[in-house]
């Protein structure tokens, strides 16, 4: 891929990096390259956005673009991220635009697509509307061949009927707190959950289109783990500013990330019968506790770079149907096409409701080993991460641990930075095996 599209479509401080003129752009390069691929019928986009102020410019300018070049348009408004790749799959458009920068703060924000059936668009089709967009269009439909505008109506009530068929244990008896931090899932995730049977307390659910992520939502836990403690909660839940993501808190304030609630769901689909070839998928920085106890459950993990992106990809790529990252993003391919926090909040509470137990005791079977994370300054990434010297501390450090801890190094994608993280059975060892490391590759 170019410089237009990232990891996570196209992000920018909005107005500056990402303008109306790109969005506008990019959409209609995306309508026009989706006819291209013999598409025959008129084509249909699914938008939706976060609450961001910007959105609002922002999505003017996404439906100008996509009528301009023909395709018609049906806005779904503020909601979550998964919602739109549901809604685009499920009302049969062709393309799924959604305007979000997800945990990003405020005067950021992103354009990311979805293709037909609410997948992540292929690296290809991005590269063809890359070289669309500079290439840029020759003529454009005229009369009745523009595009037209309407609003889905039943967006929120055909979303929210989904979660409910995917995850139909009623929530009876638990009381949770939920931060939605002032993002898309502000109005949907406590309907949502008090639907199911909860008893439903919303914190931070007052978007006003500058507020979103900041200082709240599962980037900033402290209000959430204040007020459980304080009203004496089940639990809590946390949401990011497009909701794709869910962390939790037990009912004692500690922070359940998502390498539990992965373990937790994982042993629920496995008990049920439906976790597919009793395997899940996990990423590079899933704690090595998070290994152990899928090996003390015989279930097998698959390993994948960082990034929810070859989460999808090794679950699609193996048949598999329950995958995650530490962060929280959780896939459930049985009933999503990518991480929906709402969903994994649900198949969580789920696991409550029908064991009786708290969720301290559930999270209880990762046992996490201590993680100590450095970050160092280097002038080539890749030929440090290569060098000699530091795949030898490396090497000695891993047969230093044994299978009591381990060691990770990569150089960053984005920065010129060599990452060190060492997990090992106390602090203190993880601290000083980190630092010997982290010594060499400073060295070289």
């Amino acid at each position: 891929m170019g410089a237009l599209f990232g990891t996570d479509g196209v992000r920018g401080q909005a107005n500056d990096v990402l303008t109306p003129e790109l969005a506008l752009s990019v959409s209609a390069a995306a309508a026009r390259v989706l006819v291209a691929h013999d598409i025959t019928h008129r084509p249909l986009a699914v938008v939706g956005r976060d609450p961001r102020a910007s959105g609002e410019m922002l999505e003017a300018a996404v439906v100008a673009g996509l009528t301009s070049a023909g395709a018609d348009v049906l806005t779904v408004g503020v909601l979550p991220t998964p919602a739109v790749a549901f809604l685009t799959a499920s009302y049969g458009a062709d393309l799924g635009v959604v305007l979000s920068a997800s945990h990003n703060p405020m005067p950021d924000n992103g354009l990311k697509l979805f293709a037909a059936g609410g997948h992540k668009l292929p690296d290809l089709i991005e590269a063809e509307i890359e070289a669309e967009v500079t290439a840029g269009a020759d003529t454009r439909p005229i009369g009745a061949a523009v595009g037209r505008l309407r609003p889905a109506g039943d967006a929120i009530a055909r979303y929210l009927a989904h979660l409910e068929q995917a995850v139909p244990q009623r929530l009876d008896g638990l009381h949770l707190v939920v931060d939605c931090a002032h993002g898309a899932a502000s109005t949907v995730a406590p309907q949502l959950y008090a639907a199911a049977g909860a008893r439903v307390t919303a914190i931070n659910a007052e978007p006003d289109g500058l507020n979103i992520n900041d200082g709240v939502g599962s980037t900033h836990l402290d209000g959430l783990i204040g007020a459980v403690r304080a009203i004496g909660a089940d639990l809590g839940i946390a949401h990011d500013g497009d909701a794709d993501r869910c962390l939790a808190v037990d009912a004692d304030g500690r922070v359940i990330d998502g390498d539990q609630l992965l373990a937790i769901c994982a042993l629920a689909l496995r008990e049920q019968g439906a976790l597919r070839k009793d395997t899940v998928v996990a990423t590079v920085m899933s704690n090595l506790g998070f290994h152990h106890a899928m090996r003390d459950h015989d279930i097998a993990v698959r390993t994948t770079a960082v990034g929810d992106r070859y989460v999808l990809e090794a679950l699609r790529a193996e048949d598999l149907n329950l995958g995650g990252e530490q962060s929280g993003h959780i896939v459930f391919t049985d009933a999503a096409t990518t991480g929906d926090g709402l969903l994994t909040a649900l198949h969580v509470m789920a696991r409550l409701a029908v064991t009786r137990q708290p969720l301290s005791e559930l999270a209880g079977v990762v046992q996490r080993l201590p993680q100590t994370l450095i970050n160092v300054p280097v002038s080539d990434r890749d030929a440090v991460a290569g060098s000699p010297a530091v795949l030898a501390a490396v090497a000695a450090a891993r047969a230093e641990l044994g299978d009591d801890g381990r060691v990770l190094l990569r150089p960053s994608g984005t920065e010129q930075l060599v990452r060190v993280m060492v997990e090992a059975a106390t602090q203190q060892h993880a601290d000083e095996v980190a630092g010997r490391v982290a010594e060499v590759v400073k060295a070289v």
